[in-house]
């Protein structure tokens, strides 16, 4: 418990220091006093992007850890599930149709097709009346493929609105607004706050069903409810900010690696350093080839794929 609670501050403290560089460092740099006179920039444009890369951080995070607890798979997260891109997928027929004008439109259409991608995962694992959590793993997989390819389809159907629909499947925090976070606040505050309040449960699904079963919990429900709350947090968070993968992944394997694998300390932890490395990814991409920006998700590969493939090869 030493430990986790070091590891814990050591976390917040890295989280304010890259906050306070990410307020910093751009095409366009501020001093105290601008920021104190209320600097348009800094209030309307940096400071909305920095808390909107810390929820989409921090809820990806959290999630991931729920997705590899329910699914008792460490390769499981909602990018490579495929749940992301139905969510995206939702969205980008929302942008075709005329609908990002609406607050709900966007938002609505990512959520249902976050949840009809779940349902069909679940319908696809259950064929042949099976239910292995390798043919669930496989099944997201498919189904995300196929969902790219949709996606593709609709992007050579719809040119005008490429440009929209390339943002969403790439990821970046450019149209950060007061009023998305707004909105995003209380889903990933409630959401995170369902998850921890469900850590012991999650300790349990990572028991086989007949154990969890035993040690008091329905395995059924509470994995419907967990599949539910998470999925409700990615769809609102990719309506937002687009597909970003790695961050649900990686995540939660470098903080079982700290503290083990109770998820009472997993998930606040989790929390912390997905918001950290989500506004390091943040920050590298509008600073690397400045005024360009490049794709948060290209910048989440580029940091979470070395990383991954060193913690595979030194779990083997």
């Amino acid at each position: 418990m030493r430990k986790f609670k070091f590891l814990f501050g050591s976390s917040i403290l890295i989280l304010i220091l890259l906050a306070i560089l990410a307020a910093n460092v751009g095409v366009v740099r501020f001093s105290l006093a601008q920021i104190f006179n209320f600097d348009f920039i800094f209030w309307n444009l940096r400071l909305p992007r920095i808390v909107l890369a810390i929820l989409c951080g921090a809820g990806l995070s959290i999630c991931g850890c729920a997705y590899q607890a329910v699914f008792r798979n460490p390769l499981c997260d909602p990018y490579i599930l495929g749940i992301s891109s139905g969510a995206a997928l939702g969205a980008a027929i929302a942008l075709i149709l005329g609908w990002e004008s609406s607050i709900l439109g966007i938002t609505g259409c990512a959520l249902c097709g976050g949840l009809l991608t779940v349902i069909l995962i679940l319908q696809f694992s259950r064929l042949g009346n099976r239910s292995d959590h390798s043919i669930l793993l496989l099944s997201g997989v498919s189904l995300n493929f196929l969902l790219a390819a949709v996606l593709a389809f609709l992007m050579v159907l719809n040119q005008e609105s490429m440009d929209k629909i390339i943002f969403w499947t790439m990821g970046s925090f450019a149209s950060a607004s007061w009023l998305q976070i707004l909105i995003l606040t209380p889903v990933v505050l409630l959401g995170s706050l369902c998850l921890l309040f469900l850590s012991k449960p999650l300790n349990l699904l990572m028991h086989q069903p007949l154990s969890a079963q035993t040690l008091g919990i329905n395995v059924k429900r509470t994995r419907k409810i967990l599949l539910i709350i998470t999925t409700l947090m990615i769809a609102f968070i990719v309506s937002y900010c687009g597909v970003i993968g790695f961050a649900g992944l990686i995540v939660p394997h470098i903080v079982r690696l700290l503290v083990g694998g109770d998820h009472r300390k997993i998930l606040p932890l989790a929390l912390v350093l997905g918001s950290a490395f989500m506004l390091l990814a943040d920050t590298l991409s509008r600073t690397i080839l400045p005024p360009s920006e490049l794709p948060v998700g290209s910048i989440t590969a580029l940091l979470g794929t070395p990383l991954f493939i060193f913690l595979l090869v030194k779990n083997s």
